[in-house]
C-alpha cells in the first residue's frame, strides 16, 4: 500500500503542474464542493492516467479521495475484471455531481460485462444518482447497437417517460438522450417515441415541452 501512496502523491503533484484557478473557482461558485478541486479539463485527466498502468488498489485509493480529479481518473485505472457490482453501488452512493456520473459511465461503467444487467436496477432507483447513471448508461449500450427485447424495451421506455415527467433535471436531460439513442435504432422505435412525443408536446409543464422538441429535432435530423 506504501507504493499505491507514492503513486497517489506523484499523480497530485503532476495534477498541481496543470491546476487551473479560474475553471476550479467557477466550479465551487456552481456548487462542487470537492475537499480540492484542480480545475483540470478532462482530456489532461486522461493524459495523465495514461501515464500509469490500470490497477484496482489505485483506482479505489484514488476514488476515496475527496479530490474531482482523483474520482475521474479512478474511472480511468479501474480494471473491470475486479470491479464488482457491490462496488459499482459503493461508487455511484459516493458520486455528488452529475459530472462525476457522465465521465465514470464513459470510462468505465459501459465496458463492465455486466452493464445489461445493472442498467435496469438503477434506472428504476430511488436515489437520483443511481437513475442518472442508469439512463447514461443505457444510453451508451444502445450507441453500441445493443438490442432490447419486448419486455426490456417496455420497460426501458416505462422509465424514461417517468423521468423525463420528473423533476430532476439531470436525469430528465440523460432519460432524453437515451430516448434519442433508442429511436435512432429502427423505424419501429421511432414510432414508438413519436407517438409519445405528440402527448408531450401538448404538456403543461415547459421542461417536457423542450425536451420533447429536443428529441424531435434529433429524430428528424
Amino acid at each position: 500500500m506504501d507504493n499505491i501512496h507514492e503513486v497517489i502523491r506523484d499523480i497530485k503533484s503532476k495534477f498541481r503542474l496543470f491546476m487551473n484557478g479560474m475553471i476550479s473557482q467557477s466550479m465551487r461558485e456552481k456548487g462542487m464542493g470537492y475537499k480540492l478541486n484542480f480545475g483540470i479539463e478532462y482530456p489532461r485527466i486522461k493524459e495523465i492516467a495514461a501515464e500509469y498502468e490500470p490497477n484496482h488498489e489505485l483506482a479505489q485509493a484514488l476514488w476515496k479521495e475527496n479530490i474531482r480529479e482523483c474520482k475521474i481518473m479512478a474511472g480511468l485505472l479501474q480494471p473491470v475484471e475486479t470491479f464488482y457490482p457491490e462496488i459499482a453501488d459503493i461508487w455511484i452512493e459516493g458520486m455528488d455531481y452529475p459530472e462525476l456520473a457522465e465521465y465514470t459511465v464513459m470510462n468505465l461503467f459501459q465496458r463492465l460485462p455486466y452493464a445489461s444487467e445493472v442498467v435496469f436496477r438503477w434506472m428504476a432507483d430511488e436515489r437520483e444518482m443511481f437513475q442518472l447513471c442508469g439512463f447514461l448508461l443505457m444510453a451508451r449500450l444502445l450507441m453500441k447497437g445493443e438490442k432490447l427485447n419486448e419486455r426490456a424495451e417496455a420497460e426501458f421506455l416505462d422509465q424514461a417517460y417517468t423521468a423525463i415527467e420528473g423533476n430532476c433535471t439531470s436525469v430528465q436531460k440523460a432519460a432524453a438522450v437515451a430516448l434519442r439513442k433508442f429511436a435512432h435504432q429502427s423505424r419501429e422505435s421511432k414510432k414508438v417515441v413519436s407517438k409519445q412525443l405528440g402527448l408531450w408536446m401538448k404538456s403543461e409543464n415547459q421542461t417536457v415541452r423542450a425536451l420533447a422538441e429536443e428529441i424531435k429535432a434529433d429524430m428528424e435530423y
